[in-house]
């Protein structure tokens, strides 16, 4: 039998296939080897050119990327020192995990899945992360993009969730008018029955922590200014 495999390399592994569904929607198609997830030509803004997927990756997969002024990698188990390289360290965090089956969420407003060109441009004008977001993310079969609206159909909220194997990663949780806590909230309302992995770093980690999210390692990333 096979020993299972850590939440942190489970959250790395979804997070990487999360930005290689975002990439493909802008015509970047990126390569999976055991140590990394890259892709040879710069991902759109916010986006890393690169994710680790086990801690004994090496500096050589800058050579499977654009390695210039504004690359990017997440160094996802924190064990890589690339300034040597000319990247100094954007910031750090802690991956995620929550187990199914714990206390139910308070929901206050719920969550809807975004299905329409339209409704997805009023989410990433409520993200700000405007033209990263495309209308391939709706026919993408392992994301749902999930929406907060306030009495006058304003966005409020919302997330971006992956299925990958056996887990779903939490992404870009953004709130408008609704709190984090209420976001994460409804997330865990729509996926009651899935553990779920992301990550997030300073004061954001609080409300996944409340509801029931543990840490289980840190990562890092990394920028070429």
């Amino acid at each position: 039998m096979s020993d299972p495999i850590e939440p942190a390399a489970l959250a790395a592994r979804n997070n990487a296939e999360w930005c290689a569904a975002v990439c493909r929607t802008h015509d970047l198609d990126g390569a999976y080897a055991a140590d990394a997830w890259t892709v040879a030509r710069r991902s759109p803004s916010f986006y890393p050119d690169a994710v680790t997927l086990r801690p004994a990756a090496g500096p050589d997969l800058l050579t499977r990327i654009d390695a210039g002024a504004g690359a990017s990698v997440k160094d996802s188990f924190a064990a890589l020192d690339l300034a040597g390289a000319g990247f100094t360290v954007l910031f750090d965090a802690e991956w995620l995990h929550r187990a199914p089956g714990g206390p139910a969420a308070v929901v206050r407003r719920p969550a809807v899945p975004v299905t329409t060109p339209a409704a997805l441009a009023g989410w990433a004008a409520a993200h700000g992360g405007g033209d990263v977001f495309r209308p391939g993310l709706l026919a993408d079969p392992t994301v749902t993009l999930l929406a907060m609206y306030d009495a006058e159909g304003a966005v409020a909220g919302g997330a971006a969730v992956n299925r990958t194997g056996p887990v779903a990663g939490v992404s870009n949780v953004f709130a408008v008018t609704a709190t984090p806590d209420e976001v994460w909230a409804a997330v865990l309302d729509r996926f009651p029955d899935v553990p779920l992995v992301g990550y997030e770093s300073g004061a954001d980690l609080a409300p996944p922590l409340r509801l029931g999210f543990r840490t289980v390692g840190p990562l890092r990333v990394w920028l070429r200014d």
